[in-house]
């Protein structure tokens, strides 16, 4: 049997064995992922959630077009309804863009190409997670609000122009898929019933990889922490863990900064995981994806250590 075939089967073996052997960092694991869900992930997330769905379902989204739809379309190139995947996006945190993009292409106002396009720059860190956590609780430096929103803002926005030059190929702007008017369903306790499983459904399987990843941190945690390049990879598994322990690891600003930055924007592997669950029955694909992300991080990376060693030294 080839190795690729067995090499999973391994993987969760290896994974069991070390859950026998460490219950106690199993449930430390569990408890914080469940707690990081619950208390932050939950609340902020479900809400926005949940009005999508009803925006898609009940005819919300040809006004947020209307408004909002001639912008996006000038400054990302994107269709009138692409525009309320860049406003959730961006404002709601991950993996909100990627849901949103994925429910407009199930509804049949975007298409696939559309949407592979807003995938690579859409889903992004919320400002109200970069001030509060990373800014206020994590750096601990309130001077570091401005340039990191504007750091972590503006990079997915530059590599927007990049992407879109593969994506349109040629043409100046997507279009709406199908028609313009919506498929409006009655606006009852059933549409929202509906509209309320699906949001459910999704923000369960966003806790069930927060608490995935947190159990996997811990229990890697007692091998590989703080051993060369173990570390990053660590780090890179799930962003609230991750920062935490940049932060408390590099003291120097210089170091951590950066790091910080470049993990916020590529967003780690627990919210890729998150991003491919909401992609399921698409067609859309995560390798794009993850390369737009790694690059995203890269750049947002590069630019905090320009500021934090050249331009906040001035």
């Amino acid at each position: 049997m080839p190795v690729r075939q067995i090499l999973p089967g391994i993987t969760v073996i290896c994974i069991f064995l070390a859950m026998l052997l460490s219950p106690e960092a199993v449930f430390n694991g569990a408890f914080d992922g469940l707690m990081l869900w619950f208390q932050v992930i939950f609340p902020t997330l479900f809400p926005f959630m949940l009005i999508s769905g009803l925006m898609l379902s009940s005819g919300g989204l040809s006004i947020v077009s209307r408004l909002l739809g001639g912008v996006s379309r000038t400054v990302f190139r994107t269709s009138e309804n692409g525009s309320f995947a860049v406003l959730a996006g961006f404002l709601c945190g991950y993996p909100m863009g990627a849901k949103v993009s994925a429910d407009l292409v199930r509804a049949g106002r975007i298409t696939e190409q559309e949407a592979s396009y807003l995938l690579s720059f859409v889903n992004n860190t919320s400002p109200a997670f970069i001030i509060n956590f990373i800014v206020w609780k994590s750096l601990g430096r309130k001077d570091l609000i401005a340039p990191t929103l504007i750091i972590l803002l503006f990079v997915p926005c530059l590599m927007s122009l990049v992407f879109r030059r593969y994506y349109l190929k040629g043409t100046p702007h997507f279009k709406n898929a199908g028609t313009n008017a919506d498929a409006r369903r009655k606006f009852d306790l059933r549409l929202v019933d509906s509209c309320m499983a699906d949001s459910f459904d999704a923000i369960l399987k966003v806790g069930g990889y927060i608490i995935l990843f947190s159990i996997l941190i811990s229990l890697l945690a007692e091998i590989f922490v703080n051993r060369g390049p173990f570390f990053l990879i660590l780090a890179s598994l799930e962003i609230t863990n991750g920062i935490r322990m940049i932060t408390e690891t590099f003291a120097d600003p210089v170091l951590s900064y950066p790091l910080v930055l470049g993990l916020t924007s590529f967003g780690g592997l627990c919210a890729a995981a998150q991003t491919s669950s909401m992609l399921e029955g698409t067609g859309l694909k995560m390798l794009p994806y993850l390369i737009e992300k790694l690059a995203a991080g890269t750049a947002a990376s590069l630019a905090g250590y320009l500021y934090i060693s050249v331009v906040s030294s001035l």
